[in-house]
């Protein structure tokens, strides 16, 4: 597969939803992003801590694809790197239709395994009313398609600068299509 590229790193301390921009982000082994709100080994997504605050967090690092933006901006919703609380924000890979456990090397030494879908919430919704709905779609079954990134976890930790390379490793055949995390 052809490598992608980083455009744009967000983190946010605090349970914001939209994380503010840097050049770097340190990635944690079984952990996350440093910095970020979202860092450790069990979940720290509010909602989900309600349910099993010792499940697995399966959601350390969120990634978007920068196409996306270009798609709601042709429906006028502008929205930039950050404000719908990812951490990495990619060009040139098809992120959505990536296999679950495919691996995304990045930079020197960082890799994330992907878990699953984002699923979108109404936060959204205080970006510009109607952009939940943008980021949903439905194939030619109507099944739902969910296009507001994808969640992972790191494998192996490293810093990630803006400009790094994501080289794609897909797993084993036969692939499992992404589902909501």
């Amino acid at each position: 597969m052809k490598p992608g590229k980083i455009i744009a790193l967000s983190k946010s301390d605090a349970h914001t939803f939209n994380k503010y921009n840097c050049e770097k982000i340190s990635l944690l082994q079984g952990l996350g992003v440093d910095g970020d709100a979202h860092l450790g080994k069990t979940v720290k997504h509010r909602s989900r801590i309600s349910k099993d605050p010792l499940q697995p967090n399966l959601r350390q690092v969120h990634l978007i694809h920068s196409e996306l933006f270009d798609e709601l901006a042709e429906k006028n919703f502008f929205v930039a790197p950050g404000d719908m609380g990812e951490n990495i924000t990619t060009q040139g890979i098809d992120l959505l239709n990536l296999p679950r456990h495919a691996i995304l090397k990045i930079g020197a030494s960082a890799a994330i395994q992907i878990t699953g879908l984002r699923n979108p919430c109404s936060q959204l919704e205080s970006i510009k009313k109607g952009l939940m709905n943008a980021v949903l779609d439905q194939d030619e079954h109507g099944n739902l398609i969910r296009k507001a990134g994808i969640m992972g976890i790191v494998l192996q930790g490293g810093d990630v600068f803006v400009g790094d390379e994501i080289l794609i490793h897909l797993p084993d055949h036969p692939f499992e299509k992404l589902e909501n995390v």
